[in-house]
């Protein structure tokens, strides 16, 4: 059985390996789509092949649209290459259930894929067509935080983003040039109202994505690449809106144990490629089941009706709570500091790590204990409900192969929201001192533990991709396993009084110490980073 248009004629063979199949005409889909386009998506990976690609198809199950997704990718093109065109843009969706069993459904609703960049003058240009067709209502994003940055961690712009303000609409590199660029064609086509989507997992997302588009169209005004009238549309919301939005799905890597499944139902060639961009990714997505997306309801041209596939619609201070819930308190924090003690640890998988009696106790004391008091209730989920979820569902998973290395990936970019912001709402509150904080630091010294590419054996270990790690890992030369006085104050203030790094000057919150006591009792020597959580958490078992 193979995946893709004609291989899926034989529906039987299919339904008998237990595969849910489209109920819909897919080549019917793709004319309405190409004829009618409504929703283009940047960022072709898991996350939006397994969940928002799903919404899509269960609104064309339903018969409530008749076109699908146009999906594009601005960074790995090779997803586009080996992943979407071999299979008709079709993705195999694995759904990883507690008990052990496999739900599997041939998501279908992906009508193109496409290559947004300079090198792809042919796809370019379909993308320029798609933003000239008024029917266009939306274009999404799952392009990871880091894919909103135009400037580091010195606050200075990029030298490739530099290079498209000179250049121009024409022939820029950057996703959000790409983006203003495109809405520069559908502003000389008529400028049909649209709304731009930022559905990353990080906070206010939609501010970050309209900060980012506006700053390119500003400094293209200043160059004379666009004109004023173009910057007064991009800037005004009832013509182009940046909805923010919360989405929560865990979608790992692929796993072995479901490539081998399928094979062994006869599905073929769903073996994963590594790109050149070094994405590990395959024919399949696996994911969990539960998985939450609520977005702020301002769409000047029209939306699918997303509500009807599950999504929750709504007004912005819903989303910002629902938001700050999650990646503030009930779930990313938790995900981080398992991700960097994982990795310290040796651990391979979040589940195991789980089954770790100090790790399960830290991101319970991050959660219960220093979270859950300044949490935000957004009303539509209960965030003790969350978070109860989270810690005694979701992460303990075992069927779920998520790895500490991929939740590592970018944590700078992490920090500020996961950690920082709680620790500006107790600096906000006169009922709570930030200083009792001890669980919120020990992650944050783990951190920095990590940063030093040692393991706690006193092993090299590889750390995972992070656009400040050489930055990071240039500040703290000279700080060595074995010798905890080289983590000396003075060695960390640059790190931790750095406001854009943690969202707060840390050492004006009176924190900075207790973090560098932590991280200089992980330098002891092998086995201290261990010793350190058994000490601090009160578990010596």
């Amino acid at each position: 059985m193979k995946l893709c248009y004609k291989g899926l004629k034989d529906r039987g063979a299919w339904e008998q390996a237990g595969v849910k199949l489209p109920g819909f005409d897919w080549e019917e889909m793709r004319v309405n789509t190409e004829q009618a386009p409504t929703w283009v998506h940047f960022g072709a990976g898991n996350i939006f092949r397994g969940f928002l690609a799903k919404l899509q198809q269960d609104l064309l199950e339903l018969g409530l649209v008749k076109g699908g997704i146009i999906a594009a990718d601005t960074f790995d093109y090779d997803i586009i290459d080996k992943i979407y065109a071999p299979f008709d843009c079709m993705t195999l969706m694995v759904s990883l259930l507690p008990d052990g069993s496999m739900d599997k459904e041939v998501i279908a609703s992906i009508a193109q894929g496409l290559r947004a960049g300079a090198a792809y003058p042919a796809d370019m240009e379909k993308l320029k067509a798609l933003f000239r067709n008024p029917s266009l209502q939306m274009a999404s994003y799952t392009i990871t935080e880091k894919g909103y940055a135009l400037t580091n961690i010195q606050g200075e712009f990029f030298p490739f983003v530099q290079a498209d303000f000179e250049k121009g609409p024409e022939g820029c590199a950057h996703a959000m040039s790409i983006t203003a660029a495109l809405l520069w064609e559908r502003f000389q086509a008529g400028g049909s109202p649209i709304a731009v989507v930022s559905m990353d997992n990080c906070s206010r997302n939609g501010e970050k994505l309209r900060t980012s588009v506006m700053t390119v169209v500003e400094q293209w005004l200043r160059r004379g690449h666009v004109s004023h009238e173009f910057a007064l549309w991009v800037d005004n919301q009832s013509e182009v809106s940046f909805p923010w939005s919360m989405i929560d799905k865990i979608t790992p890597r692929p796993a072995k144990a479901v490539e081998e499944a399928l094979a062994a139902a006869g599905v073929e060639d769903m073996a994963p490629v590594i790109t050149s961009r070094n994405t590990f990714i395959a024919p399949f997505v696996n994911a969990e089941r539960p998985q939450y997306l609520v977005v702020e309801d301002r769409f000047p041209n029209g939306r699918p009706p997303l509500e009807k596939a599950g999504v929750y619609m709504t007004d912005r201070d819903t989303v910002n709570k629902t938001e700050r819930m999650k990646v503030t308190t009930c779930l990313n924090p938790l995900h981080t500091a398992l991700a960097v003690y994982g990795c310290l640890l040796g651990y391979e998988s979040i589940s195991a790590e789980m089954r770790d009696l100090q790790l399960k106790a830290l991101v319970e004391k991050i959660g219960y204990d220093e979270g859950i008091p300044v949490v935000v209730d957004p009303k539509i989920l209960s965030p003790m409900d969350f978070i109860h979820e989270v810690i005694d569902q979701r992460l303990p998973n075992p069927f779920i192969p998520d790895m500490p290395q991929r939740i590592a990936t970018d944590t700078s970019q992490k920090v500020p929201i996961r950690f920082g912001e709680t620790i500006k709402s107790y600096m906000a509150r006169s009922d709570l001192d930030v200083t009792s904080l001890t669980y919120i630091p020990l992650a944050i010294a783990g951190w920095l533990r990590y940063l030093l590419a040692v393991d706690d054996e006193g092993k090299p270990m590889e750390c995972s991709g992070d656009p400040m790690l050489e930055t990071l890992q240039t500040l703290l030369t000279g700080v060595i396993l074995g010798s905890p006085a080289t983590a000396s104050d003075d060695i960390l203030r640059p790190i931790l009084s750095n406001s854009a790094l943690f969202g707060v000057d840390l050492c004006q919150a009176g924190l900075a110490g207790k973090i560098g006591g932590m991280l200089r009792e992980m330098l002891a020597g092998p086995g201290a980073v261990r010793a350190t959580l058994r000490r601090r958490l009160g578990l010596f078992i």
